[in-house]
């Protein structure tokens, strides 16, 4: 459930939602307790506080800190999690609280304090980032304490309210008073609480002995938990694989070449299928990418098949969905053929209709404004995205474009889609398991004032979801696609290739769910 703008390694959105799921590989010995669990983290997370980050690597430091209303088990059922149990449709859900939840200071845990985070995140007036992913704008719960019950009314229907709104990270009291406890802290019911940060290094947490709820039929009496976890930031893929080598890391993701002789080695391995491949166009009245004719043109103008090829190392997928496969109940292909085809004649004619005209020094012009552009790709991707990036500098340039290529790292990406920084085209993969949880990145209003970070404007694509939304759960899945196909169809989003991202692991077991590492789910090993 969560999103990442991979801006998902760390991966952006990141604006990144990372995609779950479970591969081969294993590990053998009996589980130990009271050991130390390392985990390799490709990027720092920056800000912590669970309400106003959509980076993928900052929301797996949160899973550990916080708990939500439901939870996901590896073969993606919702379970129990705060609440033990919930119903609703499309415009109302009831979650009911599990008895005897405290918070990581001891405190209670009430529905009173759960309606306070879903109000706040689901006013417009706070700007919390997860607004629109799990709590839909303008959403009111009730709390009764007595009873130990929270209701929630959507301002206007949602397919997956339940759900959504069930997978909210859930901020204590205290917290909820002073979000500035939260950038490198927290306080939350999650399994360890924060001992130690230290910003681009590592985060120390530590196991919470009272914890005796969690997910499903969570046992009090579980063996093999990690009493100290430490996560670790790495930002080389070669240094994490290094380290998994040496035994000085439990777990970390390796998504380059590297990942052959960790294979080799029969490590745990757990594979996570999530977009890789997703371009967007910049679509801020003045800027190319505002023209479709202009995204047509250079999306023509690349060779998708072989920029897929080498972003994945020849391992990739093409994208059927713009929700990631397996995870969710819309599945099937709803892109498929919608992409144009490779063709550089008709590239440059395009660019030529749309008045970008060929000059003699090869490059393209209009109105005396040179096609300029600036192209940013996610470093915390692995070394194929520059290589991907250089690709599609040479293939615009071909076609007269002057493009500028730039890295950026996960703290970088999300300041530059919160709209601090300039730019015309990016990769940016977007990882979700529910079709609503794309709403805000591709309707509302732009950044800063809202998560619609490339501006885009698609009539189609708003008919076809307000449609979807009055239907609950499955039953609206082709409205859905529908809505998938109008925001392809006009190059709003160009997906085209999808990556198997493996997680590695040695010295413990554990089972990813949501995109991630599962904390509960880990038992070091003897």
């Amino acid at each position: 459930m969560k999103s990442v703008l991979t801006i998902a390694g760390a991966g952006v959105l990141a604006l990144a939602l990372v995609a779950c799921g479970a591969g081969g590989g294993g590990s053998a010995g009996s589980v130990v307790d009271g050991k130390s669990f390392t985990f390799v983290l490709g990027a720092d997370p920056g800000n912590l506080d669970p309400h106003f980050t959509t980076l993928a690597v900052a929301l797996q430091a949160d899973r550990f800190l916080y708990d939500s209303l439901v939870d996901i088990d590896p073969g993606g059922a919702v379970v129990a999690g705060l609440a033990g149990k919930w119903d609703g449709d499309a415009t109302k859900a009831t979650y009911a609280l599990r008895k005897g939840i405290t918070c990581s200071d001891g405190t209670p845990l009430t529905a009173t304090q759960v309606a306070d985070n879903i109000n706040f995140v689901g006013d417009p007036a706070n700007a919390a980032a997860l607004m629109g992913v799990y709590v839909p704008p303008g959403a009111k719960a009730v709390a009764d304490d007595a009873a130990g019950t929270v209701t929630v009314t959507a301002a206007s229907p949602d397919s997956f309210l339940v759900h959504n709104v069930g997978g909210l990270p859930i901020v204590c009291a205290n917290g909820m008073k002073n979000r500035d406890l939260l950038k490198q802290g927290a306080d939350g019911t999650g399994l360890y609480t924060m001992t130690e940060a230290v910003s681009g290094d590592h985060y120390t947490l530590a196991r919470r002995k009272d914890y005796a709820w969690g997910p499903a039929d969570w046992k009090t009496d579980t063996r093999g938990l990690p009493d100290t976890v430490v996560l670790r930031v790495v930002a080389n893929e070669t240094t994490s694989a290094n380290l998994l080598v040496s035994k000085e890391v439990n777990a970390a993701q390796v998504l380059g070449p590297d990942q052959q002789r960790l294979k080799a080695m029969g490590l745990l391995e757990r594979d996570l299928e999530s977009p890789l491949g997703e371009l967007f166009f910049n679509q801020k009245a003045g800027l190319p990418g505002a023209d479709e004719s202009v995204r047509r043109a250079l999306t023509q103008a690349l060779d998708l098949t072989q920029l897929g090829q080498v972003l994945t190392s020849g391992t990739g997928k093409p994208t059927t969905s713009l929700v990631a496969p397996g995870l969710g109940p819309c599945n099937g292909d709803t892109i498929g053929g919608l992409l144009p085809a490779h063709d550089v004649a008709a590239a440059k004619s395009a660019l030529d209709a749309a008045g970008w005209a060929a000059g003699p020094d090869g490059g393209r012009a209009k109105d005396g404004k040179k096609l300029a552009l600036t192209f940013y790709y996610p470093t915390s991707l692995g070394a194929t995205m520059q290589a991907g990036a250089e690709l599609v500098q040479q293939l615009w340039t071909a076609v007269g474009a002057q493009v500028e290529v730039k890295g950026m790292t996960d703290a970088e990406s999300a300041q530059i889609i919160g709209g601090q920084g300039t730019w015309d085209a990016m990769l940016l993969p977007l990882s979700v398991d529910l079709p609503t949880q794309l709403l805000p990145f591709f309707t509302g209003p732009g950044a800063p004032g809202g998560n619609n970070f490339a501006s885009i404007q698609n009539p189609e694509y708003a008919a076809a979801v307000r449609a979807a939304s009055a239907v609950a759960g499955a039953d609206g899945c082709a409205r859905w696609g529908a809505g998938d196909k109008a925001l392809v169809k006009h190059l709003d989003v160009v997906p085209f290739v999808n990556t198997v991202r493996p997680i590695f692991g040695q010295g413990a077991t554990f089972d990813t769910t949501e995109g991630s590492i599962a904390p509960t789910s880990i038992r070091m090993l003897g």
